[in-house]
């Protein structure tokens, strides 16, 4: 469904990708591990057009993205929740929830994709009034999901949803994740917690370096050579 092919990408005179590929099966929920400055989040930034790509390709449904502008991928169907929350502080929950509407085609279901967003997030529902920033950590990330899913994304991208929450809080993030993929939608989980990510994937994508060094179904992947791969400890 998506492809990342043999691309390179990087900032200014740095590149960080070096030819890598990956590929996201529709309806899978893929999972993307490494240390940090992996090539992680730059694949995912590349794919929404925030990075260009110097060589490569990348693909959706059989046709090439590249140089799509990052505003019109929501209408194509991919939907980015970035690493670090990055809500709108000043604007109320609603308000935020409703930025994600940008899509044309989905102004028309903004009511009923909020309701939607209040029933995998009770929370959102009482805090609804409340301006962003004064909400928790947890609460800022179910809120910038919740806003991702307004432009009812095909292909959902989530960058790092763990980082620095408690674990119910993750726990609870990752069973939304579960839900969303039963209901098809497909999911691109990038993850330092390799624990927590072999827990919810289907497939599993090592990086380290900028390059591909794994790629294997979860169900056979085994936690102590996935971290020697990470720690560079292969023989």
């Amino acid at each position: 469904m998506l492809e990342v092919k043999s691309v390179r990408a990087g900032y200014g005179a740095i590149n960080v990708l070096w030819d890598a590929s990956l590929d996201f099966r529709e309806g899978e929920l893929t999972t993307v591990v490494g240390p940090n400055g992996a090539g992680k989040s730059t694949m995912l930034k590349a794919v929404m057009g925030l990075v260009a790509p110097t060589r490569g390709e990348i693909v959706l449904d059989g046709h090439s993205i590249g140089g799509t502008p990052t505003w019109e991928m929501p209408g194509r169907g991919l939907v980015l929740i970035p690493e670090g929350r990055m809500v709108f502080r000043d604007m109320s929950v609603e308000e935020n929830l409703a930025m994600g509407a940008f899509p044309t085609e989905r102004r028309a279901a903004v009511q009923r994709n909020i309701e939607r967003a209040y029933t995998f997030f009770p929370r959102l529902k009482e805090r609804r009034s409340q301006q962003a920033g004064s909400l928790s950590g947890g609460e800022a990330q179910m809120l910038a999901i919740g806003r991702g899913l307004m432009a009812e994304p095909r292909v959902l991208l989530v960058d790092e949803p763990s980082l620095g929450l408690a674990p119910v809080i993750v726990h609870e993030i990752l069973d939304i994740l579960r839900k969303l993929k039963e209901e098809g939608v497909t999911i691109v989980l990038v993850e330092q917690n390799t624990h927590l990510a072999l827990g919810v994937a289907d497939r599993v994508f090592l990086m380290r370096s900028g390059k591909v060094v794994l790629d294997q179904p979860a169900s056979d992947v085994s936690q102590s050579d996935l971290h020697d791969l990470y720690f560079s400890l292969e023989h």
